[in-house]
């Protein structure tokens, strides 16, 4: 009896252990994921907001998971190098200039994009240096 008593517990965590282990891959986007929560503070919530609701008529919220999804490859551009077209959320019609920000790298625009993209409703997954800087290429 003592031994199973012992041996559940035991069981139990170690199960627990392998359960909770995450992938390379996760970790990674885990990293990014946070990195980018202190980017976004710095840069974007001014603006945006702390959950990504916007600013009025001023600037748009970051919920509309399908405007993100649709627009995932012009994101790092608007960040990088601002934006003065309108756009629409919601519905709603935006014409705000939003300003650039040339000083960051690469690496933290894709950190902020995967901040912006997996939360506030939205959940897209990864997004890389590499990927940024591919589509920084293809800015207008």
């Amino acid at each position: 009896m003592r031994r199973l008593l012992i041996s559940i517990p035991v069981l139990f965590t170690f199960m627990m252990m392998i359960y909770s282990c995450q992938s390379a891959d996760q970790v990674k986007q885990d990293m990014y994921y946070t990195n980018g929560r202190d980017y976004y503070i710095k840069y974007c919530q001014n603006c945006h907001g702390a959950k990504g609701e916007g600013l009025g008529a001023l600037a748009p919220p970051l919920t509309d998971t399908v405007f993100l999804k649709e627009n995932r490859n012009k994101l790092a551009c608007y960040i990088k190098n601002g934006m003065s077209e309108a756009i629409t959320i919601h519905g709603k019609k935006y014409e705000e200039k939003m300003p650039d920000f040339q000083t960051l790298a690469n690496i933290d625009i894709a950190r902020i994009v995967v901040y912006i993209t997996n939360s506030f409703g939205n959940k897209q997954g990864m997004y890389t240096a590499e990927q940024t800087a591919e589509d920084l290429k293809k800015c207008k």
